[in-house]
């Protein structure tokens, strides 16, 4: 670090403040001393740093191997910011979200001496466990999880978001708008579930056609065949695309056309959403941005010193593409 420092023209301290990514550096400093670690191809010494501060420099991420883009793009941005941020990350990925998995993952980062942990999914059954976890000592970062049930978390506001989407196919003059939901045991599903019925009752509507699915394709095909066969229905608020997307395919195979008879519109903004036929309208979650805010309130979590939170709640952002219209009885009206 010496070396570091003297090829740099900075100090002992400024270097120390670099590789821990500390802020209030002007960034040509920041640069320099980056640029001098390359040169002399410095790593530090964890095993050496953590006898000295009895800290690991060591957090953990629990993730699911789901293969939805949410989820993995948080698990993704989470491990970018917290290498920014100095730490190492170490991740595991449950096969099941059970309980049972979730503790063992629990126990498995603590066995490493892990600093903090963010938990990706915000099941019932892992708020339970984050709660338990509370007692150790280690602080647990839950993603979306519920503000009542955990004491770290950080996530899209989905109750806003939902009412997004369904505010606009309302806007459209849609009035059986029926939700294809997710998961009841997922706080994400139930503040969705949440948004469309508060929008509902905002217009005067009745929120009574809802039906849940698994968050996959599959269950929105399967689901969506029944939705097919339900003519009075003229729009839907699905809770993630990937079901808007199995949908899709079950009201084309219905002869139902998409937006003239059924308009859709979905929840997260996928990559593939713009390039579907037709392209989907959605609600948009900046995942990076909460994979970034979650390592900042499990930096601010771990120093324990007063350092206030980051705002928790995150804003979405609907995108209109051509899967909503007007809904069929207000065109014949006009």
């Amino acid at each position: 670090m010496a070396d570091v420092a003297r090829l740099a023209g900075v100090s002992h301290q400024t270097v120390s403040r670099v590789i821990n990514g500390q802020p209030n550096l002007r960034p040509e400093t920041r640069e320099r001393v980056e640029r001098a670690i390359r040169q002399l191809g410095y790593r530090r010494n964890s095993a050496a740093r953590a006898l000295v501060t009895r800290r690991s420099g060591t957090i953990g991420v629990i993730g699911a191997k789901t293969g939805y883009w949410g989820p993995s793009t948080v698990h993704r941005a989470i491990q970018a910011a917290g290498r920014q941020a100095g730490f190492f990350v170490s991740a595991t990925n449950l096969e099941s979200l059970t309980r049972a998995e979730f503790t063992d993952a629990l126990d498995h980062l603590r066995d490493q001496d892990v600093e903090g942990i963010v938990l990706i999914s915000a099941t019932d059954d892992a708020l339970e466990v984050a709660r338990v976890q509370e007692a150790t000592g280690v602080p647990v970062v839950v993603i979306e999880g519920a503000e009542d049930r955990a004491k770290w978390t950080v996530g899209v506001d989905q109750v806003a978001g939902a009412a997004l989407g369904t505010q606009h196919l309302i806007e459209l003059g849609h009035v059986e708008i029926l939700h294809l939901g997710g998961p009841a045991d997922w706080t994400e599903a139930r503040g969705r579930l949440q948004g469309w019925r508060a929008a509902m009752y905002a217009a005067g509507l009745v929120p009574s056609l809802h039906l849940a699915g698994d968050w996959s394709a599959r269950s929105g095909y399967e689901l969506g065949r029944e939705i097919a066969r339900r003519t009075e229905v003229t729009a839907v608020f699905a809770a993630n695309d990937q079901m808007a997307i199995g949908l899709l395919r079950a009201l084309a195979e219905a002869g139902r056309s998409v937006p003239e008879d059924v308009s859709v519109v979905g929840f997260d903004d996928i990559p593939e959403a713009a390039y579907l036929i037709p392209p989907l309208t959605t609600v948009r979650q900046d995942f990076t941005a909460v994979g970034r805010r979650a390592i900042e309130i499990l930096q601010a979590a771990i120093a324990a010193d007063g350092t206030p939170e980051p705002e928790r709640l995150i804003s979405p952002e609907l995108v209109v593409r051509s899967s909503t219209a007007p809904s069929p009885g207000r065109k014949q009206s006009e």
